[in-house]
């Protein structure tokens, strides 16, 4: 079995990596999707072409401090840039200079926005004194100062004529305007900190959040997290979006610290769609009339515990991040469905067989089991059931059937809970209770283990050992053996799919297999330079997979010992490996909060290595038809893309008998020839051949085309020295072969009459 990369960071799209590596502080896409402008704190402006990844200008911003807002108008054609020094520039992109300087405000102009009418030649903005600047752009003039909020204005929206917009503070209100009259027609209280607000537009029947009449209804998002429709002529809400069952509201002590709370809201009128970001960094799509969520997309995951396989199919994959919250990631659209109901960091993962049950513990010292619906793919909680006195960091589900899951803790004791029998129905949250309690090691319980028939029970533990425990008995778990051998502690334990051993990984870099009958160490498995993290058996029990606090994860054949592929995509502790039902996938999760989905690529390329040998044969067959056809030409080519130098060897001993030898060369294959010369000039059997070759390419081709082959250099120092040693030797032959002449012509036959 051996694994390539098939999706690695799998919620990127399009990737942008300035090469300043300076902090982007504002960004704009314009209008017509084309163009995207960031601004660092170098004070530069770069325009990027994104879907090619490539910036292609960049120029400086004139600002004497970083940019802190932007946004295009309307045609893409002028840009906008606030900036902290209380300046506003706006710029041409398509001629590429500065058309406008704008003074006046105070502080960090936060807020650039264009009036939709394009003809007016307006520009809104705001800055810390909380006022709303409209500026004129044919006079560089700023015409008048709204003024409503008491605290920062964070958006602003337009009615599809220009004559209204609505604008948004943290102060907890909402203020309508007329632009006409530039007056405020009515101040809503909101009663929470808004950071977006976006006017609904009139066209579209969207009764089903509220909207009953034609008059301005506008949505806004805030600190509570939720979405909420207003009416502006009543300043009364008429909707409000409802929370999962699972995710209670936040309260008005912890709205400022809301993790759910909305931070932008964005309206995609021609998609009918709404955005908004959470201060946890996720994106969420809503569709209209009804606001239903369409997709989800996770910004940042930080540290990655657990992963695992999920759903039929294994369509989706479970994530443990350092939160509160588990995602959902359906891997064919990168959507995420985001979780809630532990109270404390979730630590660990497991799935039962089937794929649509996962449990999850946590350090709120509670176990919760989750079920996904095989039809609309959406999770729910099923089951909870609290009982330890201390983080829950380990779990294992039934292995035949959903029946009971296993957990352990660092209150050192692991529990046993039964599932009810219908916990996948639909209904309440199911209480668990604990079959079955056992003080099972001196230190805190780091991993437990279902054996595939049920009967079994492993357990791992910072004591350094490990434990088998049986789970037969009512009510009790009883010790069976214990595993003795790890220098330090043990972060994993593993059942063979096949055979009666357990493997075994810990902090003193090796992975162990133990014998199930006498708790015998059978094999140990060395190559990791710091603690092995997890375990898991791959290809029908016959390899092993470990993860690493080095960042690796390394695949061992078990009879053998021998590691034959380590991974290297994670630069952080690898907590997270999972292999698929189907043993053709697996999914690390890692400290350096990239997921990676890897793919079984044995049997391709056992299919390309058989694809291989039998072109190989063929043009095998092929070059013993030509030579015997006495076709040399092609026949030297076929050799030299067969890399056969001896075939291409016996084929030079032909041809250099032609008159025009050279004409016969294809310099297609003078690198390949340049390089067998080198061998072949080693031996003095052949070295006359190696010459005549060398006389060719020296002779036709210019020495600045030679040196740039591959490797040319160190070839050329190559034939240097056993050119001479050859040079010499016939200098001797030549010498002696003299000698020999001179002494024929003046040797005398014995007997014969002198002259």
């Amino acid at each position: 079995m051996y694994f390539h990369v098939s999706c690695l960071n799998i919620l990127l799209l399009f990737f942008l990596r300035q090469d300043d590596q300076e902090d982007i502080t504002s960004f704009a896409l314009s209008c017509d999707d084309e163009m995207l402008v960031t601004a660092s704190r170098a004070l530069l402006l770069k325009q990027w072409d994104w879907r090619q990844a490539n910036c292609s200008r960049s120029w400086r911003a004139i600002h004497t401090v970083p940019v802190a807002s932007m946004t295009f108008d309307s045609t893409s054609t002028l840009l906008a840039t606030g900036g902290c020094d209380g300046t506003i520039k706006l710029w041409d992109v398509v001629k590429q200079y500065c058309t406008h300087n704008l003074k006046g405000s105070s502080g960090v102009v936060h807020l650039v926005q264009f009036h939709p009418n394009t003809d007016l030649l307006q520009l809104f903005s705001s800055s810390l004194d909380c006022g709303i600047r409209i500026w004129d752009l044919r006079s560089s003039q700023c015409v008048c100062v709204l003024q409503s909020h008491y605290s920062a204005v964070t958006s602003l929206s337009f009615s599809p004529d220009g004559n209204a917009m609505v604008s948004s503070g943290r102060d907890k209100i909402c203020t309508v305007w007329d632009l006409k009259t530039r007056k405020a027609k009515r101040t809503v209280p909101v009663y929470e900190a808004v950071e977006g607000v976006a006017i609904l537009p009139g066209s579209t029947d969207l009764a089903e959040i509220g909207v009953k009449s034609k008059d301005l209804h506008f949505i806004t998002a805030g600190s509570k997290g939720v979405l909420r429709v207003w009416e502006a002529s009543t300043a009364r809400c008429v909707y409000t979006q409802t929370l999962p069952s699972t995710l209670p509201s936040a309260s008005e002590e912890d709205e400022n610290d809301n993790p759910r709370s909305l931070t932008y809201l964005f309206h995609l009128p021609a998609s009918a769609r709404l955005a908004t970001v959470t201060a946890e960094h996720n994106i969420l799509l809503y569709q209209l009339p009804a606001l239903t969520t369409q997709q989800q997309f996770v910004g940042y995951s930080d540290e990655v515990l657990d992963v695992k396989f999920l759903g039929k199919g294994d369509s989706h994959i479970v994530v443990a991040t350092n939160s509160c919250q588990l995602k959902v990631f359906e891997l064919l659209t990168n959507s995420c469905q985001i979780l809630y109901g532990h109270t404390d960091t979730v630590l660990t993962l497991d799935v039962f067989k089937k794929g649509s049950l996962f449990a999850s513990c946590a350090k709120d010292r509670s176990v919760r089991v989750w079920h996904m619906d095989s039809d609309s793919g959406q999770v729910r909680c099923v089951a909870q059931g609290s009982g330890h006195t201390n983080a829950v960091g380990s779990i294992s589900c039934s292995r035949m059937k959903a029946s009971f899951v296993a957990t352990g803790s660092q209150d050192c004791t692991v529990k046993v809970w039964d599932l009810p029998a219908d916990c996948s129905a639909e209904g309440g949250i199911h209480q668990l209770t604990a079959r079955a309690t056992e003080k099972a090691h001196d230190k805190d319980v780091n991993s437990v283990a279902v054996s595939p028939n049920d009967k079994l029970l492993a357990s791992g533990s910072q004591d350094r050992t490990a434990k088998l425990w049986s789970l037969t008995g009512e009510g009790t778990v009883s010790l069976l053996g214990v595993f003795r051998g790890h220098r330090r502690g043990v972060w994993a334990v593993c059942f063979s799919p096949v055979d009666q051993v357990l493997a075994t990984t810990s902090a003193d870099g090796t992975a162990k297999l133990w014998s199930l009958q006498d708790f015998s160490c059978l094999k140990t498995f060395e190559g990791h330079d710091a603690s092995v993290l997890k375990v898991i058996f791959v290809s029908r029990g016959t390899q092993l997979l470990t993860s690493g606090s080095d960042g690796l994860v390394k695949l061992w054949t078990i009879k053998t010992n021998e590691c034959v592929k380590t991974l290297d995509a994670h630069q952080d502790k690898v907590w997270g490996l999972h292999a698929s039902r189907k043993d053709d996938k697996m999914v690390t999760g890692s400290a350096d909060s990239n997921i990676t989905v890897w793919s079984d690529v044995t049997e391709i390329e056992l299919a390309e290595e058989q694809a291989k040998q039998e072109d190989q044969i063929l043009k095998q067959q092929e070059l013993s038809n030509l030579l015997h056809g006495k076709k040399y030409l092609k026949a030297l080519g076929l050799a030299i893309s067969l890399d056969q130098p001896h075939t291409v060897l016996t084929v030079i001993k032909v041809i250099q008998k032609f008159p025009s030898f050279f004409l016969l060369f294809s310099w297609i294959h003078s690198e390949s020839l340049l390089r067998y010369c080198v061998v072949w000039n080693a031996n003095a059997r052949n070295c006359l051949n190696a010459q005549a070759v060398l006389q060719v390419l020296l002779t036709h081709l210019p020495p600045e085309e030679l040196l740039q082959y591959q490797g040319a250099r160190s070839h050329l120092e190559g034939l240097i020295p056993y050119t001479e040693r050859h040079m010499q030797r016939i200098g001797r032959l030549l010498q002696a072969s003299m000698f020999l002449n001179y002494m024929w012509q003046k040797m005398r036959v014995a007997g014969a009459p002198s002259r």
